[in-house]
Order: structure tokens, then C-alpha cells, then sequence
């Protein structure tokens, strides 16, 4: 089984309330090959919500707010899931600060990346879970 982000197979739970649908990750949903989350509204965050990303080990939105607790709380509930459904594999929106595996926007709202994983990703990887981007 597989866990993938939400927002890839087709749900509008981005912070922008937009999907980056994935038709082939969608058809893993359809087929009950995999089980999307999205770790930020478990983490209790609206959608809407102001973009956020990753600076060291804080999340702050692009208004300065420290939503590192909601995205922490977010991840642990999204890592209990793909427990209880026995995930072996991850396949995660790039670049997020939730879900970027490898390059996450690097905290300046510019559209730039830095090397690192986002806080889902991170956690993840922790637990021996295989992770991979998807743009």
C-alpha cells in the first residue's frame, strides 16, 4: 500500500485551495492501490491558508505566523495512517514544506529552492518509509 498526497490525486486541499492532480496517482486511489492524505488540514489547518514554508525547524507562513506545531501534529497524524494501512511506499508532493522530498522552497517566498525534505517527508523517512517526489 501506498500513501500519497492528497492534493495529487485530484483533491483541492492545497493552501490555495487548488489540486495538482495526477491521473496516474488518482488511479492508484481508484483502484485501492493507495490512500491519499494531506497532512496540513490534519494538522488542523484551514483551506485556505496563507503559503507557508520550512526555515530550519519552524514553518512560518508568508505573514510570519509559526504553524510548525500544526504541521508536526499534521505529520504524526498522516504517519499514523500510513501505519495503520501498512505503507511501505510515499509518494509525495515536490517542494512543499510538508511533502518536498530532497528540495523545499527555501523560506524567502520567491519561488527558490533549497536542499531538504519537508516535515511529512522527513518523518517518514524516520519510520523506513520509501519516499518519493512527484512534481
Amino acid at each position: 500500500m501506498k500513501i500519497v498526497s492528497a492534493c495529487l490525486s485530484g483533491v483541492h486541499c492545497r493552501y490555495d485551495c487548488q489540486a495538482k492532480t495526477r491521473v496516474d496517482v488518482a488511479d492508484m486511489v481508484k483502484r485501492g492501490e493507495a490512500i491519499p492524505v494531506c497532512p496540513e488540514q490534519l494538522g488542523g489547518l484551514t483551506t485556505p491558508r496563507p503559503p507557508a514554508e520550512r526555515i530550519g525547524d519552524k514553518v512560518l507562513t508568508n505573514g510570519g505566523a509559526d504553524v510548525t506545531a500544526e504541521y508536526q501534529r499534521g505529520a504524526e497524524e498522516a504517519l499514523q495512517i500510513a501505519k495503520l494501512c501498512c505503507a511501505t511506499e510515499a509518494l509525495l508532493k515536490s517542494k512543499s514544506p510538508m511533502c518536498g522530498v530532497g528540495k523545499i522552497y527555501d523560506g524567502t517566498f520567491s519561488g527558490n529552492t533549497k536542499p531538504g525534505d519537508g516535515v511529512f517527508a522527513e518523518l517518514l523517512k524516520k519510520h523506513g518509509i520509501k519516499v518519493t517526489e512527484i512534481d
